[in-house]
C-alpha cells in the first residue's frame, strides 16, 4: 500500500466535512448509537494517538496508543461528540494534517520499526490509518458509501478481517471477477459486488444487494 492512498483518503474525509453544520454534526452516523460528532471525534483522537506512535517509533520509543487504554478512549469520544461543527472540523483537520506530516517523515528503512498499536510496526500502522480514514468516512453517512472502496482496499480489508469467519465455516465470497474464501468446514457462498461483500464482512450496511445465507460473523480482530 502506498502512502498516497492514505493522503487520498484524508483528502476525501476532510472535503466531506468541510461544510458540516451543527445540525448535521448531531445527525445519526451509520454506526448504531453514534452521531457524526462521535465519528469525527474518534477519527481525530485516533489520528492524534497514531501520530504519537509514529513520532515515538522514529525516536526509538514505544508509546501507548491511548493514555488510560480503551476506557479513556471511549470517554474522550463521548466528551467530544457534542461540540460545535466548527470545533469538530478544526480538531479533525489539525489532527489528520499532523498525522500525515508524521507519516511523510517515515523513510523506506523505518517501516519495520515497532509500535504498541496492535504490537505491530509502522507499516501495519499505516495500513490501520488507511482503514480508519476510509471506513469512517463512509460511517459519517454523508453520501459516501462502501461503493467507493477500491478493489485493493476491499481485498486488504478482507485479509485483515479473516478472524471474523466463524469456526466450521468455509466462507466463499463470490464477486463478479474475484472469489475470496476463508475458513474450513461447510461451504457457505455469499455473492454480490466486491464492495458490498466487503461492507457486509465489516459489519456495515451494503449499498447493493448480496445473496446467500450469511453466517453470523465473529468480532473484529
Amino acid at each position: 500500500m502506498a502512502l498516497n492512498e492514505v493522503h487520498a483518503a484524508a483528502d476525501a474525509l476532510l472535503a466531506l466535512v468541510a461544510d458540516l453544520d451543527d445540525a448535521a454534526a448531531r445527525g445519526d452516523s451509520a454506526l448504531p448509537g453514534w452521531s457524526r460528532g462521535h465519528v469525527i471525534t474518534h477519527i481525530a483522537n485516533f489520528s492524534e494517538a497514531m501520530t504519537r506512535q509514529v513520532d515515538g517509533a522514529l525516536d526509538g520509543r514505544l508509546i501507548e496508543m491511548y493514555d488510560g487504554g480503551r476506557p479513556a478512549r471511549d470517554a474522550a469520544i463521548e466528551t467530544g461528540a457534542d461540540r460545535s461543527a466548527a470545533d469538530l472540523h478544526t480538531h479533525l483537520t489539525q489532527a489528520v494534517t499532523t498525522l500525515l506530516a508524521s507519516w511523510d517523515k517515515v523513510s523506506p528503512t523505518d517501516w519495520p520499526l515497532p509500535i504498541l498499536h496492535r504490537n505491530s510496526n509502522l507499516s501495519a500502522g499505516l495500513q490501520a490509518t488507511w482503514r480508519e480514514l476510509t471506513i469512517h468516512t463512509t460511517d459519517l453517512n454523508l453520501g459516501i458509501t462502501p461503493a467507493s472502496w477500491s478493489p485493493s482496499f476491499c481485498l486488504h480489508l478482507l485479509e485483515f478481517l479473516r478472524p471474523r469467519t466463524p469456526d466450521g465455516t468455509h466462507l466463499i465470497l463470490q464477486a463478479e471477477d474475484i472469489t475470496w474464501d476463508n475458513g474450513t468446514g461447510e461451504d457457505v457462498v455469499v455473492a454480490g459486488a466486491l464492495t458490498d461483500l466487503t461492507a457486509w464482512y465489516t459489519g456495515r450496511p451494503t449499498p447493493g444487494a448480496i445473496t446467500g445465507e450469511k453466517p453470523p460473523l465473529l468480532p473484529w480482530p
